[in-house]
């Protein structure tokens, strides 16, 4: 779990550590075996020769030849060294230093034989070195830098942590590019799965990425083409019957037996209404222009014809909600739930707000309701609870299924569930 808070969410980001992670590892391994092992080795060659100058000069000393030994040590060691007849190596001594320096400088003058201290405190004014030598006599010495330090070692890992950072950068370049087809093809599909017309994505970046795409253009293809077929299919079933329904009404005027008259009548009506909604239902497929809508407004709108003296209805505003999609088709969707509501019940009670997912709302009555078992079956085209199956009640069986397809067409959702009232409660998700 901490491991997936630690990640990015993004691919670039992910691709990103995939790529730098290992990097940052060989650089650090790389680091920790040169640092115990070239550097070691370096600083211990380094150190002996320092010592051996140093023993050298100790020797000269040791014959009287001070003023030589001064010469030599400026001149060939890059040492400056100072003989005192006095001095306290205690101190001089510092600190107890670590380091593979300070160990290896420690260990090559212990070979000397012969008191001494150092100090590596200041190394760039040089290595501070007394020792202490026969009669008394003490030399102090001051190590160039350059005898004791190489920096080309340091230079080499500076170059190694360069190279990783460009390498990042370039990395982050080249990944984004191939990454942006991916984040276009998500906006396209999210606005294809909103309904809005989406424009046919271009083929580029990955090979992979390429198949995405084109499988992506030839499933909105499908998609399109089978709206179209369904929409002309009712259409042209709709206007088909329309022409028999007129000339049987027609027909039926001439009829001089009353009872069969009404028993037919009854039925061209229940097929004109379901002839209406057949085609209600096609031209909510019908495009629609995508508009800036208030929601509020909206709803208003849609409550201002509702006889109020028989029903008692409550809006609550908890936002004002401002988005975009097709005016019409939604003030039908919202409608529909409405008019149901209405038609069984006398208290309706409407919330809007919004939500981390956008915009909620939430249509509760007091009416009977609906069996639990019934919440899915009610979306189907041509579903009804009534047992008469009498359409000229209204009910022809696509009204919550034209609901639920605008506000699917939307990028939303309608789910129903028991009012707090013991009705119906509608619950409707739309993204903002």
């Amino acid at each position: 779990m901490i491991f997936k808070k630690i990640i990015p969410l993004s691919l670039l980001g992910r691709s990103i550590i995939i790529i730098f992670v290992p990097i940052i590892v060989l650089v650090i391994i790389t680091s920790i075996i040169f640092y115990q092992t070239s550097w070691n080795i370096i600083s211990k060659r380094l150190t002996e020769s320092v010592v051996a100058d140093i023993n050298v000069l100790v020797k000269l000393i040791d014959k009287n030849l001070e003023f030589e030994t001064i010469q030599i040590a400026k001149e060939d060691f890059k040492m400056t060294i100072k003989i005192l007849e006095s001095a306290n190596i205690n101190k001089t001594s510092y600190k107890k230093q670590r380091g593979i320096l300070s160990n290896r400088l420690k260990q090559s003058l212990v070979n000397l034989d012969i008191p001494f201290a150092y100090d590596l405190s200041n190394i760039d004014d040089g290595v501070k070195i007394i020792l202490q030598l026969k009669k008394n006599k003490y030399l102090l010495i001051n190590v160039d830098k350059d005898r004791l330090y190489s920096e080309t070692a340091f230079v080499f890992l500076l170059w190694m942590i360069f190279a990783s950072i460009l390498l990042l950068f370039f990395s982050y370049f080249f990944m984004n590019k191939q990454i942006r087809p991916l984040k276009r093809l998500a906006i396209i599909a999210e606005t294809f799965g909103r309904g809005l017309d989406a424009p046919e994505l271009k083929s580029s970046g990955a090979l992979e990425i390429k198949q995405t795409t084109n499988a992506f253009n030839q499933m909105r293809t499908r998609i399109k083409r089978f709206l179209k077929q369904r929409t002309d299919m009712l259409a042209g079933v709709s206007h088909d019957l329309r022409t028999p329904l007129t000339r049987m009404k027609l027909q039926l005027s001439l009829l001089k037996d009353q009872k069969a008259k009404k028993e037919l009548e009854l039925d061209i009506n229940e097929m004109t209404a379901m002839l209406d909604s057949y085609v209600s239902f096609v031209r909510s497929e019908t495009p629609e222009p995508i508009e800036n809508i208030n929601l509020n407004k909206l709803i208003k709108d849609i409550i201002k014809n509702i006889d109020f003296k028989k029903h008692n209805i409550n809006f609550i505003e908890k936002n004002i909600i401002k988005t975009s999609g097709r005016p019409l088709q939604l003030k039908r969707a919202i409608q529909n739930i409405i008019d149901n509501s209405i038609r069984y019940s006398n208290k309706l009670n409407i919330e809007i707000f919004l939500n981390d997912d956008g915009c909620v709302i939430v249509i509760e009555d007091n009416g009977p309701g609906i069996p639990i078992k019934n919440y899915e079956d009610v979306f189907k085209p041509f579903f009804s609870l009534d047992p008469s199956r009498n359409k000229l009640k209204g009910e022809s069986g696509l009204g919550l299924s034209i609901t639920r397809d605008i506000i699917r067409a939307h990028g939303g959702e309608i789910k129903l569930s028991k009012s707090s009232y013991g009705g119906l409660k509608s619950l409707i998700q739309l993204p903002i």
